[in-house]
């Protein structure tokens, strides 16, 4: 019962701020609920915060007690839904596939499939010597394993 009252809470917070979308939300059997955003255009604690309140506020303790956390998906944290990709166009990813690792910048999304461009170092075909080759791969998303962006210090 109090699952499904804090889901229509936080269904409603959600739909106020329609930049801000839902990871991942999780309650535990002794009421530690726990809410994962992100947005298009990134997640402010201003927003983290709405929508804490938002389930908090309408909840009764003096009914049942509970633990609240609501955060913003970390920087290296996994990249799962397809909205996710389209607001990361334009950085780099690390994506595996059949086990392997391609490393590459994301240039498009759609909700089925991303592309990866990136260079290469590539024997000449006639000669010694390497050259610089631009690779690119369309991706089905439901083919990647995982997908992390990769951050440049």
């Amino acid at each position: 019962m109090l699952k499904d009252k804090v889901t229509a809470l936080l269904n409603d917070a959600l739909a106020e701020n329609k930049s801000i979308f839902l990871i991942d939300f999780s309650m535990s059997l002794d009421n530690k609920i726990k809410v994962i955003l992100d947005g298009d255009h990134g997640v402010s604690l201003q927003d983290c915060m709405n929508v804490s309140r938002a389930i908090e506020h309408n909840l009764d303790r003096e009914e049942e007690d509970f633990s609240l956390e609501v955060a913003s998906a970390g920087a290296t944290s996994p990249i799962i839904l397809p909205r996710q990709y389209k607001k990361n166009i334009g950085r780099k990813l690390e994506v595996k596939i059949d086990g392997k690792s391609l490393e590459g910048n994301l240039t498009s999304a759609t909700e089925d499939n991303i592309t990866l461009e990136w260079k290469s170092r590539e024997p000449k075909p006639v000669g010694k010597g390497k050259i610089t080759v631009q690779k690119k791969q369309e991706i089905a998303i439901s083919d990647i394993e995982e997908a992390k962006v990769v951050l440049k210090f």
